[in-house]
């Protein structure tokens, strides 16, 4: 078969993809659609109109004066009754804050305390619209500061030492003016801007308190009109809130989309369906990218959309690209090894949370850390930022999920027959029909040095994983917790290609066999963790973080690793090899330990 007659399987495929799909829908989902689509348009005007009222009157508020309620009143969620003091007194019960006499009176439960803290933000606002309105305006704002962004260069290595310094007592006492009292020149206020126009900016920026978001936040400050320069109150974490908000935006209806992908397979699978489409002359790999391409020019189109109507270049696609390959590959697996449509909803939940983790966690710290680029989302918020990144960066970012993407559609275009796609097998005993498909009994240490390769960005992208969500805990705590867990990790993966020899074909294997399995296997690992360390990760593996991840020890660089990894499979696979499965649990738990007092005696010098 030629690459044209190739082609031309996968286009027909995704037509008749394309006609079942909308066939489905129109008799049943369509219509309810539809409906759905057009209250969201309404619902999404109707808000952008009128804002958000969900905590509109929520707390209660007794006043006995009327200015006060004239303050607080224009914040929606307090309702204020303006009562004299006696009948305030005797009703407090029935209120969240009372004020009486200007002292506030608060009911001593966690709805009193939310109210306490929202009065106080709008108190403090309107102290500061009464600071704008000063005549000396520098005695009212002493303080202005001159922010200049620099990009972070940190690199997260541990401090080699540090000097401690002693916090000065705080007075409690309040300061005594001393000497006569003298009139002083209004201050140069050091910038090129009038006392006026500063006056005008202070009070533009106090209606931005008034933002949904803000008013809620005590994260969020307002803008400052006067660029660079801030007043205390307008600083705020560089954390790209809004750029992660429309990050959300371009990956929701990603996944969503890919759920589609997932379904079709499933379909296939019900009342073996599928049989039609295997005893057709398209095989696995037409039929897989033939009903994944729909799915995949939608979700660019849908993609670009975004992009086109946020004014954003389509630039943006390349990072986006890498994600949905990752959602429609492992879609297909999910699809493959669910027993029902029920075990598909709960493994798919299960990879959203993992994803949406490993996605959007570290693009939180994208204006902070070098940490944020294992996430190819935070390529997104430069873009959205409009900051330029390099191409080492975009690797970086997306070299795991295109090899991962690559290896699961592998996976599943070798799986993808009968008796692998109607198996009721459960999910671990599929997992380990998927595996036994890629290992051959006629070349077992090929296929066991290639499945053990193919492995190993899978084993980077959860150790990334757990370096962003053990990253912000205080030393050595994070430390330990990454190398107990990164070993636990690696072992198991270590594990997989020859403990499946093991379990599948036992007779293949003598002792002598499983001491050279466990070297293919050592030396498999070792040789693809080095090549994708060389061309990606260089960025992490300087770090104390990543020399956990990735140990290297100067001259003995590829003897100790070497024999590290060896030790866990071969620990593994003696296990399984003298009591079957039921060994699999301990033998991967001592090699996890071996393996972190391995890491752990070149890190941080445990045994010595």
């Amino acid at each position: 078969m030629n690459s044209l007659q190739f082609l031309g399987q996968i286009v027909t495929l995704a037509r008749w993809e394309i006609k079942r799909t909308f066939g489905i829908m129109g008799k049943s989902m369509l219509p309810a659609a539809v409906i759905l689509f057009v209250l969201l348009i309404a619902v999404t005007g109707f808000t952008a109109e009128r804002g958000l009222h969900l905590q509109d009157g929520l707390y209660r508020m007794g006043v006995d004066d009327p200015k006060l309620a004239a303050i607080f009143g224009g914040d929606e969620r307090f309702s204020i009754d303006v009562r004299d003091s006696v009948t305030l007194v005797e009703h407090r019960a029935d209120y969240d804050i009372v004020i009486v006499g200007g002292q506030a009176y608060v009911q001593r439960n966690d709805r009193g305390r939310s109210a306490l803290k929202t009065l106080q933000r709008d108190y403090q606002q309107y102290l500061d619209s009464v600071y704008s309105q000063q005549q000396d305006l520098f005695a009212a704002y002493p303080l202005w500061i001159d922010l200049q962004e620099v990009k972070s260069e940190i690199d997260f290595s541990a401090t080699a030492s540090g000097q401690t310094i002693s916090v000065s007592p705080a007075s409690t006492a309040p300061p005594v003016p001393e000497g006569p009292i003298v009139q002083v020149p209004e201050p140069d206020p050091g910038v090129a801007i009038s006392t006026e126009d500063l006056r005008q900016g202070l009070q533009e920026s106090l209606g931005q308190q008034q933002d949904q978001l803000a008013r809620y936040s005590d994260l969020v400050g307002p803008e400052s009109p006067f660029g660079s320069f801030k007043t205390p109150s307008q600083l705020s974490p560089p954390l790209p809130f809004d750029s992660i908000i429309l990050v959300f935006l371009f990956i929701f209806p990603l996944y969503f989309t890919s759920q589609f992908y997932m379904m079709s397979i499933m379909q296939e699978r019900l009342e073996r369906k599928g049989e039609v489409l295997l005893s057709s002359p398209a095989g696995a790999p037409a039929i897989i990218f033939g009903k994944a391409l729909p799915y995949f020019i939608g979700m660019i189109a849908i993609s670009a959309g975004i992009a086109l109507y946020l004014q954003v270049p389509l630039a943006i696609l390349l990072p986006l690209f890498p994600v949905i390959l990752f959602f429609l590959a492992n879609a297909l697996l999910i699809g493959m090894a669910s027993r029902s449509f029920k075990e598909l909803s709960f493994i798919s939940i299960f990879f959203s949370t993992v994803a949406t983790s490993y996605l959007f966690f570290p693009s939180i710290f994208a204006n902070v850390h070098v940490i944020s680029l294992v996430s190819p989302l935070t390529l997104v918020v430069l873009t959205l930022q409009g900051e330029a990144y390099t191409l080492s960066q975009y690797i970086f970012s997306t070299s795991l999920f295109f090899l991962t993407s690559v290896t699961l559609f592998y996976v599943g275009i070798v799986n993808f027959k009968e008796e692998r796609l109607f198996s009721q097998a459960g999910i671990l005993r599929r997992i380990r029909e998927f595996v036994s498909t890629s290992l051959s009994e006629k070349h077992p240490w090929v296929s066991l040095f290639a499945i053990n390769a193919f492995v190993v960005p899978f084993v980077f992208m959860v150790q990334m994983l757990l370096l962003v969500l053990f990253f912000n805990l205080p030393m050595p705590l994070s430390l330990i917790l990454l190398i107990v867990s990164a070993a636990f990790v690696e072992e198991i993966a270590k594990s997989v290609g020859i403990c499946t020899f093991l379990l599948e074909s036992p007779q293949l294997f003598s002792w002598a066999r499983v001491v050279l399995g466990a070297a293919v296997t050592a030396a498999a690992f070792l040789f693809a963790e080095k090549l994708l360390l060389f061309v990606t990760l260089t960025q992490i593996t300087e770090s104390v973080f990543g020399s956990i991840l990735f140990l290297s020890s100067g001259a003995l660089t590829l003897i100790l690793p070497f024999l590290l990894h060896f030790t866990g499979v071969i620990i593994v696979a003696s296990f399984v090899k003298f009591t079957g499965s039921k060994g699999y649990i301990p033998g991967i738990l001592l090699a996890t330990i071996v393996h972190s007092l391995y890491n752990g005696y070149f890190i941080l010098g445990w045994l010595m």
